[in-house]
């Protein structure tokens, strides 16, 4: 008994001093970056740090919040003395709870309603049976204090934490009496970022990441946008009307992502900026720009894509035939022309994509591959732009095209893997 004490005198003697002005520093400090447009992560990062030289002797700190985005649920924080601060995204799991999380201090806290918890990581402790606990002791951590803060009443949604130390006698009174100030003025600057991660995750998702920087800058307006020179793709997937009318509404939905899959993943990983899925169609551009896209290389890149989307396909038909489906068919239509990009619709209600005679122009070639029996189809000013290797179809009138306009259709050489098979024909008219 003796020689505990003496352990815990000599770890106590060895406390910093809080210094009181650095803490107020801090919370001034965490109150500014509610005002200005900061990320949560250099905040989490400022305010550990400070802590930290304030004299509070913090070796951990980890933080989590809910996060409204199509991939992820959550955002996870962690920041360790001398390393810095690290990112993590939890992803959506079925049922919701992430089995990692069912086994943790806060999943444990939430069940019984606790809003904050302490346990001192002593090698006697076995009071509790949480894996990070168990992880924490092997580092060296002797103190640990978890917390929530709402941010709703009656909601689950808000801020979850720990703060964790490696001092011999861990957390003083005084150090949970300031953590615990704390981090509500951290979970206060952490709310206004992550109210506007949440916009901007939002606008992207639902506008595109091009799109989305106009409409933040200002853009907002009816009428806002500027004339452009862009690479304009079309793509549509065949047969969609039978589909529809045919298959459950799941299978229908999972069907459609598997085709934007193919196409809109191509498009975005060769550069491409998708503008809209119209229906069972998407619409995207590879503009001009002043970083060295020039016609020929957008050309090029739209082109690319093109052939990856039906490699894609082709790999996706192999799958679904050993489940027993159907294929999956599409045609691509490639244009290179002049769109107006911007806001148009009601002054309440506005859509932010590319208009004009040439995106009408595209969508009719789409639908010709129908009836050529040809993959992807390009018209004369996007084959002028990128000449390569192009097989010549003649001139067509398509439905809207005031004039013939002269189709082509790529070669072997013009592409850089192989366009696997064909857009069958069909009687869809819809598709159009």
């Amino acid at each position: 008994m003796q020689e505990t004490v003496d352990r815990l005198a000599i770890a106590t003697s060895d406390r910093r001093n809080v210094a009181p002005a650095m803490l107020g520093q801090l919370n001034d400090w965490l109150m500014a970056q509610s005002l200005v447009d900061s990320d949560i992560e250099p905040i989490v990062y400022g305010c550990c740090e400070r802590l930290q030289a304030a004299g509070i002797p913090l070796v951990r700190g980890y933080f989590a919040f809910p996060v409204l985005h199509p991939l992820h649920s959550a955002l996870g924080i962690t920041w360790i003395r001398g390393e810095g601060s690290s990112v993590d995204d939890y992803p959506h799991v079925p049922g919701g709870l992430n089995p990692r999380f069912a086994q943790s201090p806060h999943h444990y806290m939430i069940q019984r309603g606790l809003d904050s918890m302490r346990v001192h990581l002593d090698g006697d402790q076995r009071q509790y049976s949480f894996p990070i606990l168990d992880d924490l002791r092997q580092d060296g951590v002797t103190d640990y204090l978890a917390f929530m803060v709402p941010f709703e009443a009656g909601k689950s949604n808000g801020m979850l934490g720990s703060w964790a130390t490696d001092h011999g006698a861990g957390f003083s009174d005084d150090d949970i009496n300031v953590l615990m100030h704390i981090q509500r003025s951290l979970a206060v600057a952490a709310k206004m970022a992550i109210k506007n991660q949440l916009m901007r995750n939002v606008v992207k998702t639902y506008l595109g990441k091009q799109a989305s920087k106009r409409v933040l800058s200002g853009q907002i307006k009816r009428g806002d946008g500027e004339t452009i020179k862009a690479a304009i793709w079309y793509a549509d997937l065949r047969g969609s009307t039978v589909m529809a009318d045919t298959l459950p509404r799941q299978e229908y939905i999972e069907t459609l992502n598997t085709f934007f899959d193919a196409t809109g993943g191509a498009v975005t990983q060769l550069g491409g900026q998708i503008l809209s899925f119209i229906g069972d169609a998407i619409l995207a551009i590879f503009p001009v720009d002043k970083r060295g896209n020039t016609p020929e290389t957008i050309c090029e890149q739209a082109l690319e894509a093109a052939s990856l989307s039906r490699s894609r396909m082709h790999e996706i038909n192999a799958i679904r035939g050993m489940a027993g489906k159907s294929p999956l068919d599409f045609g691509v239509g490639l244009h290179l022309g002049e769109v107006t990009y911007g806001n148009v619709g009601v002054p309440s209600r506005l859509t932010f994509s590319v208009f004009g005679a040439a995106v009408n122009e595209v969508a009719r070639l789409d639908g010709l591959t129908k009836d050529l029996g040809e993959p992807v189809l390009a018209t004369k000013a996007f084959a002028d732009a990128f000449p390569h290797d192009w097989r010549p179809l003649g001139q067509h009138t398509m439905k809207g095209v005031g004039r013939k306009m002269k189709v082509f259709a790529p070669g072997v050489s013009s592409i850089k893997r192989p366009v696997f098979g064909v857009a069958a024909p069909d009687s869809d008219d819809n598709d159009d």
